[in-house]
């Protein structure tokens, strides 16, 4: 390593936030990121221990070769660095923000001390990279003749899109939203990623050959038959998006709305493609019902909407402050967790559960009757019972459901297709990434369900990998993982 004793001598650092009074007021991103300078990086990276195993890399699972750019970066190696990066993660900048780091969770310094603040490393070799002008469109020095399709511009999609576009395919990128991107686009906040990232990095893969074909929703604009008839090969990739609903009663009032139905239309604003938002929390006591980062999103977004009062309830108990025992190191550690949305307000409530919207006579919801719930687990299976005397009634103008997602939608691509669902609801596929059905693989949220954006990533590049070679015969491409073998990560 650059520096042996690095990790004794600096503590870890993170570049600070925005004052939040001041980034309320707009919706640019949270973190001073430019503001951490070159030669407190390099000490941050100075920290990465010559700990003999990297559990870091596998904690990733795009396999990155994490203490090689760090030693890099220290070096002062940077053209190398984002080489090192590039070749296990096609996307860092998206990671860089939006990755819950489980690298560094499994980091080894983190047994004892703060682990190295591996995603901070990352984002700021890639930025670095497009600051200097390093990243340019790679287009492929053959062309294979083979045309291959891939449904959905998710992080999945279009990692699967760029790597077999480098390979030599010919590649069609079909999205039925009317930009390209999926969850990047119509799901991320501003706030955590502005666009202008994505749109560099789409630029860059159009010039790689890329078409992309928007507002054409397969199954509908386009039949699954023309598909496989025009193409050699089809990948879906149209990730996860049969969000859970929550049908006690009450349910049909007005103001009860799922989380995406609030999130996409500020990203549109934000893009002017609307004037304002059809259904604004300014002004208004607003309940997001799920703790995670979907309910942390609309928790910024409420609180940038000007709204009057936020709650957040999580129907989980409080996570403990530090790793639980149950999630013991290199695994992903159970423990409390505030996003820079939290920092901004509102308020948090845990062990709770919703037992009915309540209206106010006119068709709008008014209130919430909820009560406090105790986490059992019996014969391996969890419940929540009751807690006799904590009903509650929290006043509420606007709830937004944000309690993930349950597989991919029902739609005509899938009957169309007619690919076989596994018991969990999601698209079946083989070690090689294959469907039951001839030359139509599947990568990402569609295949394995709601999960992280590395995931995606990773699995795009190990499907885009396994195309390749049913049409040429063998590949080049890397293949970091096989639908099995990801569970043991």
């Amino acid at each position: 390593m650059g520096d042996p004793r690095g990790f004794m001598q600096h503590d870890r650092r993170w570049p600070s936030r925005r004052p939040v009074d001041v980034r309320l007021n707009d919706w640019q991103e949270v973190y001073l990121y430019k503001n951490f300078s070159d030669a407190e990086l390099a000490t941050q990276a100075s920290r990465c221990m010559d700990c003999g195993i990297p559990f870091c890399n596998n904690g990733c699972p795009l396999g990155n070769l994490i203490p090689d750019w760090n030693d890099l970066v220290y070096n002062d190696k940077w053209r190398e660095a984002i080489d090192r990066l590039h070749a296990t993660n096609n996307f860092p900048e998206f990671t860089g923000r939006l990755c819950p780091a489980p690298c560094e969770a499994a980091c080894v310094l983190g047994i004892s001390e703060d682990p190295v603040t591996i995603k901070l490393v990352e984002l700021r070799i890639v930025e670095h990279a497009w600051e200097n002008g390093w990243i340019v469109p790679v287009p492929p020095s053959i062309e294979t003749g083979h045309k291959v399709a891939v449904v959905g511009s998710g992080p999945a999609g279009l990692a699967a899109a760029q790597q077999l576009r480098r390979a030599g395919h010919s590649v069609v990128c079909f999205e039925r939203a009317d930009r390209v991107g999926g969850l990047l686009r119509y799901g991320i906040p501003e706030f955590k990623m502005e666009k202008r990232f994505l749109d560099r990095r789409l630029e860059q893969m159009q010039a790689e050959g890329i078409e992309f074909r928007t507002s054409t929703e397969v199954g509908v604009d386009v039949k699954a038959e023309e598909l496989r008839d025009g193409f050699d090969a089809v990948v879906l990739a149209a990730g996860a998006t049969q969000w859970r609903d929550l049908p006690i009663p009450g349910r049909e009032l007005n103001g009860v709305r799922q989380a995406m139905e609030f999130l996409a239309p500020a990203n549109e604003v934000q893009a002017g493609d609307l004037e304002e938002h059809p259904f604004s929390a300014h002004d208004k006591d607003v309940i997001i019902i799920g703790g995670g980062d979907t309910g942390a999103d609309c928790l910024g977004t409420s609180h940038r909407h000007g709204a009057r009062s936020v709650h957040q309830f999580e129907i989980m108990p409080q996570p403990p402050s530090s790793r639980d025992s149950s999630t013991p190191w290199p695994t992903w550690p159970l423990q409390y967790r505030t996003s820079s949305a939290h920092e901004e307000g509102g308020e948090r409530e845990f062990a709770i559960n919703t037992l009915e919207f309540v209206g106010d006579g006119s068709g709008n919801v008014a209130a919430l009757k909820t009560v406090q719930v105790e986490q059992v687990i019996t014969d391996g299976r969890m419940s929540f019972e009751p807690v006799e005397g904590t009903e509650r009634d929290f006043p509420a103008d606007m709830v937004l459901l944000a309690m993930g997602f349950t597989g991919p939608e029902r739609s005509p691509m899938l009957e169309q297709f007619g690919v076989e669902l596994t018991d969990r609801g999601n698209v079946g596929r083989s070690e090689q990434w294959q469907t039951n059905v001839d030359n139509v693989w599947v990568c990402g949220d569609m295949g394995r369900g709601q999960s992280l954006i590395v995931w995606a990533i990773a699995e795009g590049r190990a499907c885009a990998a396994a195309v390749d070679a049913a049409l040429v015969g063998e590949t080049q491409l890397p293949a970091p993982l096989t639908p099995s073998a990801q569970q043991l990560r």
